[in-house]
């Protein structure tokens, strides 16, 4: 049998771990439209004890692939990640391809982080192309040959369930995670073409609706125990 005080503390934490789930999920829908986005579920778990408690998991299932025609535009099609560097040095992975020419013609991400050891693209070149492999190439004229300027690297890793996000799309490896293994023997990116977020806006919204409804039942049952709470200690006053 629980006390008047076990049950609020129960209905406190209770409430507090739906708050926690809802936050995953608006997470989620307000990323809709971001690529390369991967959506985080919070799985909640009920304990012996009546307490409910939960695990943040990454669903890394790919997104689907939209042709853009911006040849800056780079989607992966498998598993992997594209490693950016910050202005300040710091090493970060995304799915996100959507990039640009930087001020000092290399290929960066969207808020100035380069892609990969930094690839220069000539500002005045006719085209330039991303192949399935990665490898960047450039021309000065039509029918002219190609000049290589570097390759967008792929890495992978032991397990990518353990990268921790820093915000902006990007994750950092962790001791769980393991190091970033390059791969080099592959066709997986797609130039004019980007990935869309993986998180189902039906699935996520369903899931808000459901949350919302099981926080109003449960801070409606938290006030009706208040309420008998308080009356308990006026009878005993």
């Amino acid at each position: 049998m629980y006390s008047m005080q076990g049950i609020v503390r129960k209905g406190v934490n209770n409430v507090t771990t739906q708050f926690e789930k809802l936050g995953y999920v608006a997470n989620n829908l307000s990323n809709a439209n971001t690529h390369g986005y991967k959506s985080v579920t919070f799985e909640q778990m009920l304990q012996e004890d009546g307490y409910l408690t939960g695990t943040i998991r990454t669903d890394y299932k790919q997104g689907s692939i939209q042709v853009t025609s911006n040849p800056y535009d780079v989607a992966i099609d498998g598993t992997g990640f594209i490693p950016v560097v910050s202005p300040e040095g710091e090493i970060a992975y995304t799915r996100d391809g959507t990039f640009k020419q930087g001020k000092d013609g290399y290929l960066v991400t969207n808020d100035d982080w380069i892609v990969g050891e930094g690839i220069k693209i000539p500002t005045n070149c006719y085209k330039f192309e991303i192949k399935k492999n990665g490898e960047v190439i450039s021309y000065d004229a039509a029918n002219t040959k190609p000049k290589r300027l570097g390759r967008i690297p792929l890495v992978r890793f032991a397990s990518q369930e353990a990268l921790e996000p820093i915000g902006m799309n990007k994750l950092v490896a962790t001791e769980e995670s393991g190091e970033a293994k390059l791969v080099r023997d592959h066709e997986c990116f797609c130039q004019n073409n980007l990935e869309n977020s993986n998180t189902s806006i039906y699935t996520s919204t369903t899931d808000m609706l459901r949350l919302n409804a099981s926080l109003i039942a449960s801070t409606r049952m938290m006030k009706v125990v208040d309420d008998m709470y308080n009356k308990a200690i006026n009878i005993r006053e």
